[in-house]
């Protein structure tokens, strides 16, 4: 996602620790800057489906290949950084870099999440029900679009059918890098979902 540390990182987590007038009962722990992917309708403030969001430890950008030079990525299967390509499940972001894709479920917890504009928020993700669906929430009335960070953007690209060509070599590249808030682009063969991404700032302890 080649995403930038923004200068005001620090002061925004130590101050959102504070913020949450409900949660005052829990503390909460400065995290290096980390990413969820979030699957939702962007004026929810909660949903039952946070089994399918993902999250990226580290940055996934840098760590990222090209389009370009895809072809040698397919050769190997294995990026520079050291992670697997999938050819039936792969993913990019907003430059046209592939990335690795981000770990998955997202633990449950309680984190601070932002999207680099106004509002930070506590981001509750519910524990396993018996069928695997995992419950979100967002606190104060906050909704996904308020922490999302717009210019970031991630899609996740699988066949449309078995044996289809879903390719990062069948991406059309001349709208990259996106201007924020645009859609990654349809990849011929490919089903696509795109995600939301917000930056994960600091962590409940005990979580």
């Amino acid at each position: 996602m080649m995403f930038k540390v923004l200068g005001w990182i620090a002061g925004l987590a130590a101050a959102a620790a504070l913020a949450p007038m409900a949660q005052a009962e829990v503390k909460y722990r400065e995290v290096p800057l980390q990413y969820i992917a979030a699957l939702g309708d962007e004026g929810a403030t909660s949903g039952t489906n946070a089994e399918t969001w993902g999250h990226w430890p580290v940055d996934p950008g840098p760590r990222g290949v090209w389009l370009s030079v895809f072809p040698a990525l397919a050769v190997t299967g294995v990026a520079p950084a050291g992670w697997s390509y999938d050819p039936q499940d792969w993913w990019l972001e907003e430059h046209g870099l592939i990335m690795e894709a981000p770990q998955f479920p997202l633990a449950p917890g309680q984190y601070l999440v932002t999207g680099g504009r106004q509002v930070t928020s506590v981001l509750t993700i519910g524990e396993p029900d018996a069928n695997g669906a995992q419950s979100w929430a967002l606190a104060d009335g906050a909704t996904l679009l308020d922490v999302t960070h717009l210019g970031c953007r991630a899609a996740r690209y699988r066949p449309i059918e078995a044996g289809a060509d879903c390719s990062p070599s069948n991406t059309p590249t001349a709208g990259f890098p996106l201007t924020p808030g645009d859609r990654m682009p349809p990849v011929q063969s490919c089903a696509k979902k795109d995600y939301a991404v917000l930056f994960l700032i600091g962590v409940a302890e005990g979580s």
